[in-house]
């Protein structure tokens, strides 16, 4: 097995070309230290990219070691660190004879950066034979005037009694005579983490004897102090009395860092509330001060997870943690919200909302985009809140009100949902909000919020006074008719009909086309309002909230004709109004004054309501327009408190669950393997090694074989397989090559390549393999971005007598071809939740679309979508309830998101025709194009496999 080459430090540079020995050696010998070193540079890229220039060695000892230009040394230092010492017989190569005398004369250099060079060389070196000679020479060093030598002087001799002890058997001891004369900070702090790691003991020791003077010294020395702490603690958990009065100490420091390390400290020290109290207000403190985001975003997930351990000590603290919604990013107030809404509880219900109050009074300044985002969190929160406490339903309604008429539809819009769902929850808020509404009714600047204005007038106006008071404000926005003047809408017509006689025109290549003037539209343009209103937006072409003025106009005179106050004189009046603001909506969409037409759907809603308001007298249908449509509404909000409350039980059951039995084994970290699963609570850096090296995670044998896919023939000379492993940002292959031969081969090689934003992080080795023999070889691959990707490459092998001369290449060089590897794009996508009016922006901003065609033999538009989003892995949006009964169509929608962040939408119009057999399409949208792509390709492979294993089992 080939063992894995040293490598201190990596560069890489696309733009350096590879050269031949002769050119550098050539570059080598120039009198210009410029060129060389340009030429050193060139030399030790082109090395750690995998070139052999073992043979400019001399070269570089001969015109580079006599030169005392600095940059030359340090980058002659550098080319040491990265050129292969050993020759092929795994000796030492004669010319590092004189490279020990190199290093040993600048150990002895008047220079002080000379020195240090050679110094660092020296705590990167893991030659023997090298390190033997220079041990004197490093040791006399630690006397060194400048601090400068002193300092690397101890990173050296660390890595020497690290690598082999026999060397410096007493270092230890000369390291810990050191410390207590040492004056310099970064001197004293490389000598305690030595003996930290060589000798604890002695460390523990040191640390003692100077634990009362720990505030005084520098930062990077105590923060060494403190995970030692940490690490004795762990191991003797009856130490901990001894140093967490110097911890307390420690937290009033100056240094962030080491402020955030203490609290991490205090609370792996103790449970105890003072403890974690401390801890949390260090957080806190942090989150209001500090000045970089990524700090406040680490601090933020501490707190999360101490919400989690400890929620009553965050609880008394959440007034310090609101704090944070200071910040200007809009992720930090996200997170801020986040857990502030997990904390609130009802003794600190009352300040939480006042602040939010004052925060969204706030965003009434400032840049749109960023206080409309934050407008529309803070409006998020405190429906939560209204959720959780309805108490103060109440507070909270008129603030937001206020915002109703805002510029912006998706925070109007937000704001208008939850007074929807607030009046129809909380019954006693109904004539505050139906008021509310009528006095902000001429102010509304959008579309969608007049929609939802109007519902609400025509849902929950009920005594005559609210309802005629609503029917005026309505009519006081739609203006006097007709919204047209005649002359206006003649011209359109004619002008209409003008283009309706026109005959096509024949094009030069014998197609058809229509012609249009562009000047003609200019010429019946309609002087609008300055400011956005009902009438205004009727004439822009929105017909859309034409029908919904309709419908909420004929739903008020339907409720207005129950009452027995009113007589029939006052509704033929009102009906007579009414049909008359129809009339003018219909001529106004059919005559073309308007940038769009109206609708075959909105004019046959316009015709209905007509119809209706001919019998408004009609019990039957009163009934059907006055409460089936609040009892559905009732229903829908019903049916999401239901899954909220689901989705809480299952987040306390989560809490609840027990996590170790009485009867479990226990696990003694000083007896445990490398390989086996953490299982006890330690703290975080304590298994960061097992977390990246994969050792804190365990899979069975059987779910690995269902990961192994066969890349050659079981009759080829190589038999190759691998497991295909799926991490957040790589993939990771573990290919098994066997020899079926009966001959050795040699220089077998993986080569590897891929089509997609995939990348191979590493070059090929060669391998020698004996006759039947077996080797395990692992390539990484970087993913950029949620695309399918195909990985596929070949073996190419030598072997001493060539036996196969079809698949020759060169003579005795053999090619195995190996099958391709799709990567599945479900790999990377995970189930998301969104709100519906998320779910709208995000489809009006994204611009790459895929529409699908629905082609299946299933019969059923539910058990379709079941089966869609059990393959694509999203999460349906649309509440569907199978007790419905059956139905004709189905509209649902669909979302993910990525591990890169990538948002994925798809709406499912689903029909049943007369055959029987569904019909319709599926349209996929996303920021980008691959993930559209590659989920339509998905969608389209799937969609037929449920009645394809059906058949199969039949």
């Amino acid at each position: 097995m080939a063992m894995e080459k040293q490598c201190t430090y990596l560069i890489f540079d696309e733009t350096v070309a590879r050269s031949e020995p002769s050119e550098l050696a050539a570059g080598l010998e120039a009198s210009d230290p410029k060129t060389k070193i340009a030429t050193m540079k060139k030399i030790i890229i082109l090395m750690l990219n995998g070139e052999q220039l073992g043979s400019l060695l001399m070269k570089v000892i001969q015109f580079i070691v006599p030169n005392d230009d600095k940059t030359l040394k340090k980058l002659l230092y550098l080319y040491l660190e990265a050129v292969e010492k050993r020759g092929p017989d795994g000796h030492l190569l004669p010319e590092m004879i004189l490279i020990c005398n190199m290093i040993r004369n600048d150990l002895n250099h008047p220079n002080e950066f000379v020195r240090g060079s050679a110094l660092r060389f020296m705590s990167k070196m893991r030659e023997k034979d090298i390190l033997e000679p220079l041990v004197s020479s490093l040791r006399t060093n630690l006397e060194h005037r400048h601090s400068y030598v002193r300092r690397n002087a101890v990173l050296g001799i660390y890595n020497t009694y690290r690598c082999f002890e026999d060397l410096m058997p007493d270092a230890p001891e000369v390291i810990g005579d050191f410390i207590d004369g040492e004056s310099d900070v970064s001197a004293k702090r490389n000598a305690f983490v030595m003996l930290c790691n060589c000798d604890q003991e002695r460390a523990v020791q040191y640390q003692l004897s100077v634990i009362d003077q720990i505030a005084g010294m520098g930062d990077i020395i105590q923060l060494n102090m403190l995970e030692l702490i940490r690490k004795v603690c762990r191991q003797d958990p009856y130490q901990k009395s001894k140093y967490v009065r110097a911890v307390f100490g420690l937290q009033s420091t100056a240094s962030n860092s080491v402020a955030f390390e203490c609290a991490s400290t205090l609370v792996s020290l103790s449970t105890a509330q003072t403890a974690v109290r401390t801890a949390v207000q260090a957080y806190c403190q942090l989150l209001s001060t500090h000045s970089d985001n990524n700090v406040k975003l680490i601090v933020l997930d501490k707190l999360s997870d101490l919400q989690k351990k400890h929620p009553d000590v965050l609880k008394t603290l959440i007034m310090d943690i609101i704090r944070g919604l200071s910040s200007p990013n809009i992720d930090i107030k996200k997170k801020v919200l986040d857990l502030v809404m997990e904390l609130v509880n009802p003794t600190t219900i009352d300040e939480v909302i006042a602040v939010l109050k004052k925060e969204i009074i706030k965003t009434q300044t400032g840049d749109v985009e960023k206080t409309t985002e934050y407008r529309q969190m803070l409006v998020q929160a405190i429906h939560t809140c209204v959720i959780k406490f309805p108490d103060i339903a109440a507070t909270v309604v008129h603030v937001l009100i206020d915002f109703i008429d805002d510029s912006n539809g998706n925070s109007a819009s937000e704001v208008m949902l939850f007074v929807r769902e607030v009046v129809e929850t909380y019954p006693r808020l109904r004539e505050l909000v139906v008021n509310k509404l009528t006095d902000f009714f001429p102010s509304i600047k959008v579309g969608k919020v007049f929609r939802v204005a109007m519902w609400i007038f025509s849902e929950y106006c009920l005594s005559e006074a609210e309802i005629e008071s609503a029917i005026a404000t309505i009519q006081t926005s739609l203006g006097s008719l007709p919204f047209v003047d005649e002359e206006t809408l003649e011209r359109a017509e004619n002008t209409a009909v003008h283009h309706a006689r026109q005959a096509p025109t024949v094009l030069a290549d014998g197609t058809y086309a229509s012609q249009s003037s562009a000047g003609q539209g200019n010429s019946l343009s309609v002087n609008k309002d300055e400011a956005p209103s009902l009438r205004s937006l009727l004439l822009g072409g929105d017909f859309f909230l034409a029908s919904m003025t309709a419908s909420s106009l004929t739903k008020l005179l339907l409720r207005l004709a129950t009452s027995k106050k009113v007589t029939k004189e006052t509704i033929n009046r009102y009906v007579g109004e009414c049909m008359q603001v129809f009339c003018g909506i219909v001529r106004l969409g059919v005559s073309g004054v308007t940038p769009s037409r109206m609708d075959d759907d909105c004019q046959e809603r316009l015709w209905l309501c007509l119809m209706m308001l001919q019998d408004p007298y009609d019990a039957r249908m009163c009934e059907i327009w006055t409460q089936k449509c609040r009892q559905s509404y009732g229903t829908l909000l019903v049916q999401k408190q239901k899954t909220l409350a689901a989705q809480t039980e299952e987040k306390d059951e989560g809490k609840t669950k027990i996590k170790s039995h009485a009867d479990d084994l226990l696990s003694f970290r000083q007896l445990r393997g490398k390989g086996v699963v953490v299982t006890e609570i330690e703290d975080e850096d304590a298994l960061d090694m097992s977390r990246a090296t994969g050792a804190a995670e365990e899979e069975d044998f059987g779910s690995r074989l269902k990961r192994v896919m066969q890349l050659t023939g079981l009759s080829d000379p190589i038999y190759a397989e691998a497991v295909v492993t799926v991490h957040d940002y790589d993939i990771v292959l573990d290919v098994l090559l066997i020899n079926q031969t009966n001959e050795p081969l040699s220089n077998v090689c993986l080569e590897l390549a891929t089509v997609g934003d995939l990348k191979l992080c590493e070059r090929p080795q060669n391998y020698t393999m004996a006759p039947h023999a077996s080797i395990t070889i692992r390539a990484n691959i970087k993913v950029s971005s949620t695309e399918t990707g195909i990985i596929y490459g070949n073996i190419v092998y030598d072997n001493a007598q060539s036996t196969s001369q079809s698949t020759a290449t060169t003579e005795g060089s053999n090619m195995v071809i190996l099958n391709d590897i799709h990567i599945d794009i479900m790999d990377y996508i995970t189930p998301a939740f969104c709100t519906l009016l998320q779910f709208r922006c995000m489809w009006a901003e994204f611009e790459w679309e895929n529409k699908v065609a629905v082609n299946t033999s299933m019969t059923d538009p539910v058990a379709y979508l079941r089966h869609i989003v059990a393959c694509t892995n999203m999460q349906c949006l649309t509440h569907i309830d199978d007790e419905d009964g059956d139905c004709g169509f189905l509209a649902a929608n669909l979302y993910a998101k990525s591990i890169f962040g990538e948002d994925a939408l798809v709406n499912i119009s689903v029909e049943k025709q007369r055959d029987g057999t569904l019909g319709g399409n599926l349209r996929i949208r996303s920021k980008t194009q691959g993930i559209a792509l590659s989920l339509g390709d998905k969608i389209t492979l799937k969609q037929k496999s449920a009645e394809t294993d059906k058949a199969a089992k039949k």
